[in-house]
């Protein structure tokens, strides 16, 4: 079995470490790089960070933050916002990126995903997805959701998720919008389904608010790794703490 990754998340806005609820009402939590080094010297297995601004805004990626990250820590970076096309893709990974996360792009260019994986591997290539809970026509809907959460696509998430899959995305980040930031668990029901739906990894966002969360999406909610960021980010809990909590209890966790 292999062993369940800790991941901390920066979402950035003009260069600074920003935590909100739903998407919005964001508060300041610090330096970039200087959240980098931190989490880094904590032990996270990964580093994800978005411009969470970026697509919504239409600016350009943040190379300058990620070679100051990627100059001061040693684990993998996983980069997302902005991203538009196979070179902005390159250029990330130029700059010291590991992973590239695509959201936005990869429902404006149906493609972006295919042409990516066959230049870079699959490996590098993420899909991330905003996924909201909504009513339509009387039944829940689980929709994709683009420009940081502001645009509703009409396209169901599990369907979504195998097209990715199809065109060889490695890697799925799943950060539900109607659980984000409000430190209430994870959406266990959606994360499963996106991990029965595919056979790469599904890395769960949205919600942690307790160690018994995170225990909870990567038992019961099958995701490979648990991403977070208020606990973290204001010291609710250490990278240690959880990684020790979740060996307690019987999960195989990186040391």
């Amino acid at each position: 079995m292999l062993a369940k990754r800790i991941i901390p998340c920066l979402d950035v806005d003009k260069g600074r470490v920003v935590k909100g609820v739903r998407f919005f009402e964001h508060r300041d939590a610090g330096d970039v790089a200087d959240c980098a080094r931190r989490y880094d010297e904590q032990g996270a297995d990964e580093l994800v960070f978005y411009d969470i601004t970026a697509s919504h805004e239409g600016r350009d990626l943040m190379v300058d933050v990620l070679r100051q990250c990627s100059e001061r820590v040693f684990m993998p970076l996983t980069v997302g916002g902005g991203v538009r096309t196979v070179e902005d893709i390159r250029l990330m990974l130029n700059s010291g990126a590991d992973k590239v996360s695509i959201n936005t792009a990869a429902v404006l260019d149906r493609n972006l995903i295919r042409r990516s994986a066959r230049r870079f591997g699959s490996q590098c290539i993420v899909l991330a997805i905003d996924a909201n809970r909504v009513q339509k026509d009387g039944q829940e809907f689980w929709e994709v959701y683009i420009n940081g959460g502001r645009t509703p696509t009409g396209i169901e998430v599990t369907g979504w998720v195998r097209k990715a899959y199809d065109d060889g995305a490695g890697e799925i980040v799943l950060n539900v919008m109607n659980a984000d930031g409000t430190q209430a668990g994870y959406d266990l029901e959606m994360t499963a389904a996106v991990a029965e739906a595919v056979p790469i990894p599904v890395v769960a966002s949205g919600g942690a608010g307790t160690l018994e969360d995170m225990y909870a999406v990567l038992t019961r909610g099958r995701a490979e790794a648990a991403l977070a960021a208020s606990v973290f980010h204001f010291g609710q809990y250490t990278i240690a703490q959880c990684k020790q909590y979740l060996h307690d209890r019987g999960v195989t966790v990186r040391q």
